[in-house]
């Protein structure tokens, strides 16, 4: 008896429709239809918070905060250091160009589907990520040298811009903390992530945009956007 309950208990916590409903429900995300790997292994890599600084750089890692999750249903994704609305789309010659005169810049060619929001933070010089371990691409850099009240930044399905959610994430008041509220904040929506931390006196911001692809031409996997007091 105890080992075909055993036999029928593994059945069970091995089926792939509870995995991913499990997945779908704590990542509060839709269902994105066909995935590349089982949902088994995609609940355990979303929540062990194997891929972070936590694990990897432990000798540099001060906090890290999960956001959850959000989505791409279009493969261009606008990155952005500035959460003031409306967003535009900036038309420069390079992609380079327009994030280093306006902090803000579209990228296409991103992998469709759930994507996993985490805030990391860290000690210098880690934040020189030239030096990083990854297969990371710089994507461009802008330069913010005056005060800045908070390090914010945003990453928008382009496709989604002209949801009423992604207002909501440009609704700082609703969501960022007050002026002597040191810790990370973050504001999530089906289609759009954004975070701000709160800084005391500065004299500005390095801000870098780093992406990862899965090949030499293939789709971005993976973005990141670091910001350094100046």
């Amino acid at each position: 008896m105890l080992a075909a309950t055993s036999k029928w208990f593994h059945r069970i916590i091995t089926e792939e429709s509870l995995w991913k409903h499990a997945c779908l429900r704590d990542l509060q995300v839709p269902d994105p239809g066909k995935v590349t790997f089982k949902w088994i292994s995609l609940y355990a890599t979303a929540f062990n918070g194997y891929h972070s600084y936590q694990f990897h750089q432990q000798d540099k890692h001060i906090d890290r905060m999960r956001i959850v999750a959000f989505s791409f249903d279009l493969q261009n994704a606008l990155l952005t250091k500035k959460l003031i609305p409306p967003l535009k789309i900036l038309k420069e010659k390079t992609t380079e160009k327009t994030l280093e005169l306006n902090g803000c810049g579209v990228v296409r060619n991103v992998k469709r589907g759930i994507w996993i929001a985490d805030s990391q933070l860290v000690r210098c010089p880690v934040c020189d990520l030239n030096t990083c371990d990854g297969k990371l691409i710089l994507l461009g850099s802008h330069n913010e040298k005056k005060q800045a009240d908070g390090a914010c930044a945003g990453i928008f399905d382009v496709k989604r811009l002209k949801n009423c959610s992604t207002s909501a994430v440009l609704d700082l008041k609703t969501w960022v903390g007050k002026p002597n509220y040191w810790q990370p904040k973050s504001m999530i929506t089906p289609y759009a992530v954004a975070v701000n931390t709160n800084l005391q006196e500065n004299e500005g911001l390095h801000v870098k945009f780093h992406v990862m692809k899965s090949g030499k031409n293939g789709e971005i996997v993976s973005i990141r956007i670091s910001e350094q007091l100046l």
